[in-house]
């Protein structure tokens, strides 16, 4: 079924709860390997990570990008405080710190797109009381490369009352086009899913009229912001006419939030721009039953030469860490996006990620109301893909 690649993986626990939900993780894809549904390989790194910093006063090695190179991929567990929060004298450096890793494997590696599905499962926490929130089924893109998080800019007069502090955002046109052009084919892979019975047909509104079943919904804040706003316009109105099935939309940022509360049923593709997006995919994580089960992929669609990240939404949560009470199932799901991510060269790959991805709703439905430990949800799962 393979087609004969042994995939090479780095598996980097990070902080916090990163280690607990990593554990889980690594048993269930241990699974798959043992019954020859995949062959994967990884190796476990302590870098990045808070303790590596306070062993040598860096969260990696200064050739650390040049080391995670040599992998297909790379599987994150978290990163940021430490905890325990009941440890007064734990370890702890800013987010500024804890977090730049995550910024330098992204440009390091041009991992431009971040994509992080929204599907509420059969058993988990539905936020919204409107029963049309079990339909919720969005993909939101983020640029992952620029705008907002270049880091471009500094602080002048430190410390003094006349203190001035900028932060530059930079909009390439090679960055917006490659974006919303991914975003229109992530569209039109929805839209044969659709046809093919994967997925439930939907009805989207188009902004030129009629209705349409797959939808990208750009979001920018072109009022307040119109350089880069009107830019990510005209390009999105450039790239549209490429994809005549997919239906067109635009909301500014402030009610995009606004709607994925009042009625998240009608978004399908969204895509935005690195701070807004950001934003808006925590808010479709609680639409998909919270941090507990919501994952995340930074990849370069273009390149696959690249080792792509796949990291959980949920951060490092220092007040359970070490507590064995983390739900591992958004860890899960990320390694499921993983082999998704693996599949598109590797039949293997994609039937493994679609095995992983049923034990865990099956795994959802049937225990939903339980309070179960880290291990405990990861043994559960285990036992499911064993007996499948």
């Amino acid at each position: 079924m393979s087609n004969g690649k042994n995939w090479q993986i780095v598996v980097i626990p990070g902080d916090g709860i990163g280690h607990e939900v990593m554990v889980a993780t690594l048993a269930v894809l241990d699974v798959l390997r043992a019954d020859k549904i995949l062959d994967l390989t990884w190796k476990e790194l302590p870098w990045p990570s808070t303790a590596w910093h306070r062993q040598y006063g860096e969260m990696m090695p200064a050739d650390g990008l040049q080391q995670l190179r040599q992998y297909d991929a790379i599987l994150l567990g978290a990163l940021g405080d430490p905890g325990p929060k009941s440890d007064p004298n734990r370890y702890v450096v800013t987010d500024g710190i804890s977090l730049a890793p995550l910024l330098e494997i992204r440009k390091g590696f041009d991992l431009w797109a971040c994509e992080r599905p929204a599907r509420l499962l059969e058993g988990a926490r539905q936020y919204l009381a409107d029963p049309r929130a079990r339909e919720v089924d969005m993909l939101v893109i983020r640029e992952n490369s620029e705008g907002e998080y270049v880091n471009q800019g500094g602080r002048l007069h430190c410390g003094t009352p006349f203190e001035i502090a900028t932060q530059v955002e930079v909009f390439s046109r090679h960055a917006t086009e490659r974006l919303i052009r991914h975003a229109f084919h992530r569209a039109q892979q929805r839209l044969e899913e659709r046809r093919l019975g994967q997925r439930a047909m939907r009805q989207f509104s188009d902004d030129r009229g009629g209705q349409s079943q797959a939808q990208v919904c750009l979001v920018t804040k072109r009022n307040a912001l119109p350089h880069w706003g009107e830019l990510y316009c005209e390009v999105f109105a450039e790239i549209a006419p490429e994809f005549p099935e997919i239906g067109l939309h635009h909301e500014l940022v402030d009610a995009a939030c606004m709607k994925f509360v009042q009625c998240p049923w009608q978004f399908d593709v969204v895509v935005a721009s690195n701070l807004q997006g950001d934003i808006l995919t925590d808010l479709a994580a609680v639409l998909s039953g919270g941090m507990g089960v919501a994952s995340s992929c930074n990849i370069n669609p273009d390149d696959h030469s690249m080792p792509a990240m796949f990291e959980p939404t949920h951060g490092s949560a220092p007040d359970i860490a070490g507590e064995d009470k983390a739900d591992p199932r958004a860890m899960i799901l990320t390694a499921a996006n993983m082999l998704d991510w693996m599949g598109t060269e590797d039949r293997a790959a994609a039937a493994a990620a679609q095995q992983l991805r049923q034990a865990v709703a099956q795994d959802l439905a049937a225990n939903h109301e339980s309070e179960r430990s880290t291990s405990e949800t990861g043994r559960a799962i285990m036992k499911i893909l064993q007996s499948s």
